[in-house]
């Protein structure tokens, strides 16, 4: 079956499809922003539910790029027009950079879900009018080389963004080629199955409220990418600048940061958790958890606290019976 299936140049589905991955998306980012204000004491950005949450989500709007980018072409959209959207992602793309490395220069976003979208329509823009079974097949191919491969080569800055580097960089959201570049095959051989009538999608407008909602959102997706993370986050800055600090917040996030450092130094089995707790019960009954991000007049005692807790783990591993 070739191309000759009648395709209008959007789909609502789709326009509800994304407009749903926007909600997903606006609900981690709201959590993330709620727990980098330590207004709740959620790990969002290292507990494994969390992230495989935020990797559903990122692989959801990249598939959707790869088979609307299919529709697309499939309706008619010329080079000048697909450059066009590549450009104008690409653009927001570094927009989102340059904001974040204002915000957070240690953790800024240098290639994330943007930067992914529009690197993802250069390299799959030959595969648009393949058959199927070749994005499928180069998707299951970048999963494997992401599972398999690494090479200090890509441990060079300007290198990150291919994904294959031996240690993960620092980025509140990264999206590199190796492995992200498979969801957009996914989608893009989705495409080509819709494309040529394997697959058919319900080309109805909606007519219930929400689902309409939802559809317009998504036609609207790149705006509201945009403006959503600003406004929220200065909501709730707002918010944490009025609200009381919580002493239980702040020791489980404490405790919880804690673990997230010691386990890259030390990976014994048990000890950053009687660590970070033997840290934390030093501090218990001291000002240190009532001021939000920690009493920074008590640094000292942090530090003097953490040098006890050491020596008492490391003295109390010596004395340990051997196995």
């Amino acid at each position: 079956m070739d191309d000759s299936t009648a395709i209008p140049r959007r789909l609502p589905v789709v326009d509800v499809l994304r407009g749903v991955a926007l909600v997903a998306m606006i609900v981690y980012h709201f959590s993330w922003d709620l727990a980098y204000h330590r207004l709740v004491d959620w790990d969002v950005a290292g507990d494994p539910v969390w992230r495989d949450f935020a990797r559903t989500i990122a692989a959801s709007f990249l598939a959707i790029s790869g088979l609307s980018l299919v529709l697309a072409r499939r309706a008619g959209a010329d080079a000048g027009r697909y450059a066009f959207r590549v450009a104008k992602i690409g653009a927001a793309a570094a927009a989102v950079t340059a904001v974040t490395y204002a915000m957070f220069p240690d953790s800024f976003v240098f290639f994330g879900i943007l930067h992914m979208i529009a690197t993802g329509a250069i390299l799959s823009a030959p595969l648009l009018g393949a058959p199927a079974i070749v994005p499928a097949l180069l998707a299951a191919a970048v999963s494997w080389i992401a599972a398999t491969v690494t090479h200090p080569l890509f441990d060079a800055p300007l290198l990150w963004w291919v994904g294959l580097s031996t240690t993960t960089p620092v980025s509140n959201d990264y999206v590199p080629v190796f492995p992200w570049l498979a969801p957009m095959l996914v989608g893009v051989a989705v495409g080509r199955l819709v494309a040529t009538g394997r697959i058919r999608l319900p080309s109805a407008t909606p007519t219930a409220a929400p689902l309409r909602a939802l559809a317009a959102a998504g036609r609207w997706s790149l705006v509201v990418y945009l403006v959503h993370q600003p406004l929220l986050f200065g909501l709730v800055s707002v918010a944490a600048g009025v609200l009381p600090t919580s002493p239980a917040v702040e020791r489980a996030r404490f405790v919880g940061e804690c673990r997230a450092e010691c386990v890259r130094w030390d990976d014994r089995p048990g000890y950053c958790e009687r660590f970070c707790g033997c840290v934390a019960s030093s501090l218990d009954g001291t000002s240190y958890f009532s001021v939000r991000g920690g009493d920074p007049e008590l640094g000292t005692l942090v530090a003097t606290a953490a040098t006890t807790c050491r020596t008492a783990e490391d003295d109390a591993g010596a004395e340990a019976p051997a196995e």
